[in-house]
């Protein structure tokens, strides 16, 4: 509709209807855009950032990443504390107050919010509040909750579109059926909450919520929860997990859901049976998310955009039309907050003409569940599936002094080695803070580091980042604090 507005108006104007003309125009201020509107500022580029929220910061920032970790942070510290009670210490029933913990956590993400605001500022990046859609290959209509359009002339411009969660077709307009936002809005504390999804999101919400005291069930399509994840560190959440959640539907499909005004009477599939309907107070949907990539009008710049709504890139971040970039989500798996970032410094020194491109050897990822599960590199699950050869080392936190100490004896830490050169492939780590400790076994893959550099370095103790040196120690036969595996 507007497109032909755009060209009625560009025969008789010119240039006139331009607001103004930057040298890159970045859209879409999460983690991945922000960093490439910062970036390109840096390298002296006349930068303007364009966001469609009120706030910069994205998805993760504001409703995704940021209070689901404040949230997390306390769910984790109520538990702890009841958790000493083995221990001599006891504490009373804890009280929630939702409206306290919600200015809380609102807080957090204020104080995040601010600082952006002030980096942009800093830096002379201008920032555009409003819906971005391309006119051509160098004009962008950006059009404000007003209805009010500017349009912009730029040199370059990078695409931080983002995804947006799966919205089920057969689930019922209801307030009590939300996605990931909704409920870390902190609504209520529904009494019994189903979570339809077993993947990272949907068990993170499920911790948050069963320590606030709902009853949680999980649904989940596939035969495994956290599909990503080796099995052996899935293992371990669950046997720690099984008796705090309600049931976990594996193998089952919600095939439809009834809102009445006494619940959400859901019914299910599972391997050939169909059980009763059952009655839930909330339905949490985490069913994944699906890139932005049809939103923006790519068509008119001649910027490919496939079928799911993805945006092809190489490895510079170039779209089909060179001067264009894309980046995080809507590039691609994994839809990974610290990838987006990366990607977006990369595409904002391309564009500066510098001799830049990903070269990554690993993407960790983390699920911030009790405990946490993290990996990097070469999954176990991946290896197998390759054929590849690979040996392995896995340090169980049992036999970890601090772990003992810190009464969480249940995790293990896994390293997996190339059987030639010993380099480290990839690893895993389930167990209280294995979302800081992976951190290592990042720069290990990345630095192309062996067992005997891993081993070998000194770590602290009693600590648990020394189990990341004790595997390695362990690998390469020289362990004390473990029977030596029997090789061969």
């Amino acid at each position: 509709m507007y497109g032909g507005w755009y060209c009625e108006q560009r025969v008789g104007l010119g240039r006139s209807g331009v607001s103004a003309n930057f040298d890159v125009v970045v859209v879409g201020a999460g983690p991945g855009g922000y960093s490439a509107a910062f970036r390109s500022a840096d390298l002296g580029r006349r930068t303007l950032l364009v966001e469609k929220s009120p706030y910069l910061g994205g998805v993760c920032l504001n409703v995704g990443c940021i209070p689901s970790k404040a949230l997390l942070h306390v769910a984790a510290t109520k538990e702890a504390a009841l958790a000493l009670a083995p221990h001599g210490v006891r504490f009373a029933a804890p009280e929630i107050d939702l409206e306290i913990l919600r200015s809380w956590k609102d807080g957090v993400v204020g104080k995040l919010r601010g600082g952006l605001g002030r980096l942009a500022k800093a830096r002379k990046v201008e920032v555009w509040q409003g819906e971005a859609r391309f006119l051509d290959s160098h004009h962008l209509e950006v059009k404000d909750a007003t209805g009010e359009s500017r349009m912009v002339e730029f040199e370059q411009s990078i695409l931080a579109l983002g995804s947006s969660s799966v919205r089920l077709p057969f689930l019922p307009e209801d307030p009590r059926i939300f996605d990931s936002t909704g409920a870390l809005a902190l609504a209520s504390v529904p009494p019994r909450l189903l979570v339809l999804g077993g993947g990272i999101i949907g068990l993170e919400m499920a911790t948050v919520y069963g320590a606030l005291g709902s009853y949680i069930e999980v649904v989940e399509m596939s035969p495994e929860l956290m599909v990503g994840a080796d099995r052996d560190l899935v293992k371990v959440w669950e046997k720690r997990n099984v008796a705090k959640f309600g049931r976990l539907h594996m193998n089952t499909q919600v095939t439809a859901v009834e809102a009445r005004a006494d619940g959400l009477w859901v019914q299910w599939q599972s391997q050939g049976e169909t059980p009763a309907p059952e009655r839930f107070d909330a339905i949490l949907v985490a069913t994944g998310r699906t890139p932005n990539g049809h939103g923006i009008a790519a068509e008119r710049a001649g910027v490919r955009v496939d079928e799911r709504g993805f945006i092809p890139v190489d490895r510079q971040q170039r779209t089909s039309v060179s001067h264009i970039f894309a980046i995080g989500d809507v590039v691609g798996q994994p839809m990974l907050a610290h990838k987006a970032v990366h990607e977006g410094h990369v595409a904002a020194e391309v564009a500066a003409g510098l001799p830049s491109g990903l070269d990554i050897r690993q993407i960790p990822a983390v699920a911030y569940t009790d405990p946490e599960v993290a990996w990097t590199g070469l999954t176990e699950t991946a290896a197998k599936a390759a054929g590849l050869s690979y040996g392995k080392a896995v340090f169980p936190w049992a036999a970890s002094g601090r772990a003992l100490a810190n009464g969480r004896e249940e995790g293990l830490t896994k390293i997996l080695f190339d059987e030639t050169t010993h380099r480290v492939l990839g690893g895993g780590i389930v167990g209280v803070h294995a979302g800081d400790l992976i951190s290592e076994l990042a720069l290990a893959v990345e630095m192309g580091a062996d067992a005997t550099d891993v081993g070998r370095t000194i770590h602290p103790h009693p600590t648990l980042g020394e189990t990341v040196g004790l595997a390695a120690e362990l690998y390469e036969g020289v362990c004390t604090e473990l029977p030596l595996p029997r090789r061969g």
